[in-house]
């Protein structure tokens, strides 16, 4: 009779184990399922554009007077998460390592291993231009090897079927820039005929700014490239139809940032915003940031 009550006990001991193993457990899984829920939560109204398909980003460009090391912190400190870089910039301070497309195999490890301490992904590479076909295969091979996915460039019309060719056998998207008239691209048409008949990978590196510099509507070109906007250079100016416009904090210029907004929500725009703040250049940092906060303002509504 002892050895049956033992048995008992002991059978009874176990199942309260389990069952209080199991209730463990099934806490423990709630509690990692909302710390997930909770972080991607998070994640999202930290960067709500990347709901949209957007990858705000900079080009390095904004901090062309530092190094690509000390544009990287800079961007990390905007609260973004995507790069542009264009050629010539120090890697480090002090470097004789340039960025682009003849950056060295050290230095390409390089600029890999600061991407990735400061946890910045590189998208884009321009504005660029290559003087010809082994040049431009060049440049598709840096951007291959670096994860590139669009090259940003202003190329010469006899050189556009390269930039076709060279497209499809990477698989690397191309847009081509506007800067303000009176350069090639400085209206969406010429940036349209460009591409006629040439790989679905070649498009539009919208540039809104100089589009207004040059007095043209960013809504309206916008809508004339529909379909072909690939990349976009963002930036808001002081005032409309001067080449000496200077850039402002976003939403307080004159560019209609909610409307350009609402236009590339409409043509269900994937890709990524380079933000460019080419004023007060030593000390934009803080500028960027503003900018990027009224950016992402601006979509919750």
């Amino acid at each position: 009779m002892k050895l049956k009550t033992t048995m008992l006990q002991a059978s009874l001991v176990a199942m309260l184990a389990w069952t209080t193993t199991a209730c463990n457990n099934s806490s423990t899984s709630q509690n990692a399922s909302e710390e997930t829920a909770d972080t991607t939560t998070t994640v999202a109204a930290s960067y709500p554009e990347e709901e949209l398909g957007w990858k705000l980003g900079a080009q390095a460009y904004t901090f062309r007077l530092f190094s690509f090391e000390e544009a990287l912190q800079k961007v990390k400190e905007a609260g973004l998460r995507h790069v542009e870089m264009y050629p010539g910039q120090d890697l480090t301070k002090g470097s004789s390592d340039k960025t682009g497309h003849q950056l060295s195999a050290e230095g390409r490890k390089k600029a890999k291993e600061l991407l990735s301490e400061n946890g910045i992904t590189l998208n884009a590479y321009g504005v660029v231009d290559g003087k010809d076909e082994a040049e431009w295969r060049q440049i598709f091979e840096f951007a291959k090897e670096m994860g590139i996915s669009v090259i940003v460039c202003e190329p010469k019309a006899e050189h556009l079927d390269i930039l076709s060719k060279l497209c499809d056998e990477h698989n690397i998207k191309v847009a081509i820039h506007n800067h303000p008239d009176p350069s090639t691209y400085w209206d969406p048409t010429t940036v349209l005929k460009a591409i006629e008949g040439r790989s679905d990978k070649m498009g539009a590196a919208a540039d809104v700014g100089h589009w207004e510099r040059s007095g043209l509507n960013p809504v309206e070109s916008l809508k004339k490239l529909e379909g072909k906007v690939y990349h976009m250079h963002f930036k808001d100016l002081n005032v409309a139809n001067d080449k000496a416009a200077h850039d402002v904090h976003w939403g307080t210029g004159v560019i209609g940032m909610p409307q350009i907004i609402e236009e590339l929500k409409r043509q269900n725009f994937k890709g990524m915003i380079s933000a460019e703040y080419e004023h007060n250049w030593e000390n934009n940092a803080g500028d960027v940031k503003t900018s990027v906060a009224s950016f992402r303002e601006a979509l919750k509504d």
